[in-house]
């Protein structure tokens, strides 16, 4: 590989950190080809990039964008390397989790992710990472939490308690406005 060759590359990663702002750092190491087109495949149906580059490079890429943003993923850029880039930060998790499963492996390895931000290490981070909850879904149980009081006061007043709490609330800004009206008179 020439350096003209070396810089296309450092670009086209610079682009692509630039791009996601989540990605997975694994190692691909001793996987046959099968597997390894088996994982792409699985990649490429759930939105997720798959891209192998030399560590050097993928180092000299980050280090352009921010060397201090990225620091704490530069130990694990040794070995055979694959990087995994992700608008959702949970997706590549659960590509490797069930690509382990189904090829009853303990590869690929993740050697880090970086989530927003946040960098995670090590291999053993893999289970919290399938476990992250994504930004719609976050909104989903806000919505959902929000709704719920309003939802318990709707379905007491149709059931049959409920006629009698609506009398009450009905009630009340009649007796204040009988107990406003004396005071203004005074």
């Amino acid at each position: 590989m020439n350096k003209d060759q070396k810089n296309e590359v450092i670009e086209v990663l610079k682009e692509k950190f630039a791009q996601y702002n989540n990605f997975y750092i694994t190692n691909t190491e001793s996987l046959t080809v099968a597997q390894i087109t088996k994982l792409r495949g699985a990649c490429f149906s759930k939105e997720v990039e798959m891209k192998v580059a030399k560590n050097t490079l993928i180092k000299k890429a980050l280090e352009a964008i921010d060397a201090e943003r990225f620091a704490g993923i530069y130990d694990s850029l040794n070995g055979v390397t694959a990087l995994l880039f992700s608008e959702n930060p949970k997706e590549p998790a659960l590509i490797l989790s069930d690509f382990r499963k189904d090829s009853k492996v303990e590869k690929p390895v993740l050697k880090a992710a970086f989530i927003d931000g946040d960098a995670f290490v090590g291999d053993e981070t893999l289970k919290q990472l399938t476990k992250i909850k994504t930004k719609n879904e976050l909104i989903g149980e806000v919505i959902g939490l929000l709704q719920s009081p309003a939802q318990r006061v709707i379905s007491a007043l149709l059931n049959g308690k409920g006629e009698a709490a609506a009398e009450e609330v009905a009630a009340a800004p009649e007796a204040s406005a009988e107990e406003a009206a004396p005071a203004a008179e005074a």
